[in-house]
């Protein structure tokens, strides 16, 4: 009996004490994770939305009237400067060829004998001067046959891809007709617009002889092989969108890219002496940005930001925190304005660090 009594009351007592301990542990207050923002100079990618343009692009055309006799290259052929691509029936410009060089023989016979008479005072030396003047509108307008006959034959300026050909043999041709396209694809242009405040960052970077490497992102969200560099800005700002065309230039050497193709243009852009902040340290309500400010007696308050640039994994704030600020980096979903913490602050480098988006 005096063994179940001391049995007893020895479960009594562990009954309590775990209870004790229990509540001593429910009432525990919880440590929040705190830190303040960090003012760096950071980068970051970001993509723009770009048009590829061949580095030359013209269009053939006829420069004669007449029927099409040949064409001589196939849509979508390589072609070489000085090929021949078109000819038109040359029968006409031909025989106005025959007859200006028969005239230019005239002419050549009647000089002759004009300087021979004048030789021996017959005519005057004026009727000499007439006929060099003869001989010169001949050759003149031999020349000109032969321009006219030189046009009949469509070369290709320059090495290029030949574009759709909308004609077929034996159409009737007039001057200045569309025959095709020729586009030089070795190397491209791609043009995308920028912001102002990243144009800025972009000039200052520049200005330092930086020299800017883009990459391209093509329609199917692979990479061109070839890093391309931006050669130009334009001279002004679109007044209604607030951005200004760059032009970067890539190398195609295996012709990949065409005239007319879209893509996005993939720059780094720095972001000089600004506040970034963890994503996860903030929640959104109504599309704003909050975070959760502690104040000197630990209790808590909202903030809305304002978000600048948005990174994989940090905010760079535009307003609404200053450097000495400190937010909760963790447990934001867990506690509400005026709410008392404990919180264990950690070095804001040490934060930003381990999200490896420092630039060194």
């Amino acid at each position: 009996m005096k063994m179940k009594l001391i049995f007893g009351s020895l479960c009594t007592l562990l009954l309590v004490a775990s209870c004790k301990n229990k509540k001593e542990e429910k009432e525990q207050p919880v440590q929040y994770t705190v830190t303040s923002p960090l003012r760096v100079d950071t980068s970051f990618s970001k993509d723009y939305v770009a048009q590829i343009q061949s580095l030359k692009n013209i269009e053939i055309r006829a420069q004669e009237k007449g029927y099409l006799q040949s064409i001589n290259a196939d849509e979508g052929r390589y072609v070489k400067a000085g090929q021949l691509l078109f000819k038109i029936v040359p029968t006409m410009y031909e025989a106005e060829l025959l007859k200006a060089q028969a005239v230019v023989k005239e002419a050549e016979l009647e000089l002759m004998n004009t300087k021979t008479l004048s030789d021996k005072n017959i005519v005057s030396k004026s009727e000499t001067a007439i006929a060099q003047a003869k001989l010169d509108e001949a050759k003149a307008d031999l020349a000109l046959a032969q321009l006219h006959l030189s046009l009949t034959e469509i070369r290709a300026p320059f090495d290029g891809v030949i574009d759709r050909i909308p004609l077929k043999l034996g159409s009737l041709i007039d001057e200045g007709a569309l025959l095709t396209t020729l586009s030089d694809n070795k190397s491209v242009y791609a043009y995308f617009n920028v912001p102002e405040t990243e144009y800025l960052g972009y000039k200052a970077q520049a200005d330092t002889g930086h020299i800017q490497n883009v990459s391209l992102v093509l329609a199917n969200n692979q990479l061109h092989q070839q890093k391309g560099v931006v050669e130009t800005v334009e001279g002004q700002f679109d007044n209604e969108t607030g951005n200004i065309a760059f032009r970067a230039r890539f190398p195609n050497p295996d012709l990949l890219l065409k005239h007319g193709e879209t893509g996005k243009v993939q720059m780094t852009v720095p972001v000089r002496n600004s506040l970034v902040i963890p994503q996860k340290a903030t929640y959104e309500l109504q599309d704003k940005v909050y975070v959760f400010v502690v104040d000197k007696d630990n209790n808590v308050k909202s903030r809305n930001i304002v978000v600048k640039y948005r990174l994989s994994n940090l905010y760079v704030v535009e307003s609404g925190l200053e450097d000495s600020d400190k937010i909760v980096l963790e447990g934001v979903q867990n506690i509400k304005d005026d709410d008392h913490i404990e919180y264990k602050f950690i070095d804001p480098r040490e934060v930003v660090s381990s999200l490896q988006l420092i630039k060194q």
